[in-house]
Parts: C-alpha cells; sequence; structure tokens
C-alpha cells in the first residue's frame, strides 16, 4: 500500500500575510469610489467647476467639522439627535416586535388590523409632523414621536412577513416532535425570522436619523438638524457640509452596528448554510 504524502499547511505568518492580503484589497475596492468623489469634490470648486460660495472644497469641509469637534459644538448637537432618534427607536422595538409577531401568529389579529396598517403604512412620516407638533409641542415628545412613527412601519412589516415566511417543513418536523405551541414559538418560529426582522430594523436605523433631522430643521434649538439649517441661514456653507458629512457617517455607523449584531445573532443559519 503506497504511502499517501500529507499536504503541508500553510505556516501561520503564511495565512496572516494572505487575510491581510485580502482584507487590503477588499478594503480598497469598498473605498476607491468614496476616494475619488471626495477628490472630485475638492478639485471641483478649485478648477472653477463648480462655484466655492455654494460648494467649497473638501478640505475646507474638512477643516470645519474639525473647529466644530474642537469647539464642542459638534459633539452639543450629536448628543441632542442621538437622545431623540435612540429614544424613538427602542420605543419602536419594544412597540412593533411584539405586536408583528402576534399579527404574524394569529390569523385573526391580521385581519382585524390589516386596514389598519394599510392605512397608515401609506402616510409619510413627515406628513405628520405638523399634527404632532400640535398635539405634543413643539418639544422633545414631538420629536421622539415622529421617530417612533417612523420606525414602527418597518419593523412591523417585516416582522409580520418573517413569522408568515417561516419554511412550512420546519414547523412541521417540530410539532411531529410533539412540542408545545410556545416552545415552537421561541425555538422554531423566531430564530427563523431574525433575518428578516433585522431588515426592517435597518431600514428603520437609517429612517430614525432621516426623519428626526427633518424634524429638527423644522422646530429645534439643538441637533444636526438645526445645524445644518442654521449654517445655511447664516451663510457658514462649509459648516452646513460638515453636519451633511456626520449626518453620512452616523447613518453608516448605524447600519454597520446593526449588520455586525445580525450576523450575531443569525450565526445558526450561516454554521447549517456553511
Amino acid at each position: 500500500m503506497e504511502n499517501v504524502k500529507a499536504v503541508p499547511r500553510p505556516l501561520p505568518s503564511r495565512r496572516i500575510r494572505i487575510n491581510l492580503s485580502l482584507n487590503i484589497r477588499k478594503l480598497f475596492k469598498q473605498s476607491i469610489v468614496l476616494v475619488l468623489l471626495a477628490v472630485v469634490w475638492q478639485f471641483a470648486p478649485l478648477t472653477g467647476v463648480a462655484d466655492p460660495a455654494f460648494l467649497p472644497p473638501f478640505s475646507d469641509v474638512i477643516q470645519a467639522l474639525w473647529n466644530l469637534i474642537l469647539s464642542g459644538e459638534l459633539f452639543h448637537h450629536f448628543a441632542a439627535s442621538m437622545v431623540r432618534s435612540l429614544s424613538g427607536f427602542a420605543l419602536a422595538l419594544l412597540v412593533a416586535i411584539p405586536l408583528g409577531l402576534t399579527i404574524g401568529w394569529y390569523p385573526l389579529a391580521r385581519e382585524l388590523l390589516n386596514p389598519v396598517m394599510e392605512l397608515f403604512r401609506n402616510t409619510a412620516a413627515l406628513a405628520l409632523l405638523p399634527v404632532f407638533m400640535l398635539i405634543l409641542g413643539i418639544g422633545e415628545t414631538s420629536k421622539i414621536a415622529i421617530v417612533l412613527f417612523a420606525c414602527t412601519w418597518p419593523i412591523l412589516l417585516n416582522t409580520i412577513a418573517a413569522v408568515g415566511n417561516v419554511d412550512p417543513l420546519l414547523i412541521k418536523s417540530a410539532r411531529s416532535m410533539n412540542i408545545s405551541s410556545f416552545k415552537l414559538f421561541i425555538k422554531v418560529i423566531l430564530p427563523a425570522s431574525v433575518p428578516t426582522i433585522f431588515t426592517g430594523i435597518r431600514m428603520a436605523g437609517t429612517g430614525a436619523i432621516l426623519v428626526l433631522i427633518a424634524a429638527e430643521m423644522v422646530g429645534a434649538k439643538e441637533g444636526l438638524g438645526y445645524l445644518i439649517t442654521y449654517s445655511q441661514y447664516n451663510f457658514e456653507i462649509p459648516e452646513m457640509f460638515a453636519g451633511i458629512l456626520t449626518i453620512a457617517l452616523l447613518g453608516l455607523l448605524i447600519n454597520q452596528g446593526l449588520s455586525m449584531i445580525e450576523r450575531k445573532l443569525s450565526r445558526w443559519k450561516q454554521q447549517v448554510n456553511g
């Protein structure tokens, strides 16, 4: 019988170099377009393609952003917006996920509440902003309420869809083991629904910031939306773009954070597919 030679495994240092090279390539592919956009932004005003008064060079925006950080003004507005958006977002999670699971699991609840959901899901949150301000005032309550309203629907609708789209074979297999309905819901329905629910949560996380910024532009004395509007009125254009850039980075961080949480909660699915 011939001796079979074992294939040598790559050395740890070599594996590290390979992984590092792959990560660098991935980072380059993901950032090249953003870098080119920043370069175009920098040179378009300097070469006369764009008016520097309305589109300042990218370096001026970064300098304004840095000055806002050093003065503490950016943190003040950032903290105000985060408290409002996170409060509304957290309340939406507490309301929408249990309600969506209930509606998705019980057909009677879905039949009774579906007309109301269809009515409000097609109503833009910002269209109701004057109503919230009239009823709740122009303080913090109305801003948190508008975020709550805007975040509720993507989470609610995706939760309902997640429960309804669970593989029937999984449910039949679980019921063949004579487990209770409660265990079926906890052990099968909930884990299988997580990916679709998190799709709605990620949509709501981004929507929370966008709706809040619009609300702060209308009636607020602090917040990133107020910073942008105030800078525009005073023709502080670099500061205005600095506020916009902060919102873009904030949305990116929120999306990445929610994606990491989703991967951890859906690890069982990755293991099965892998």
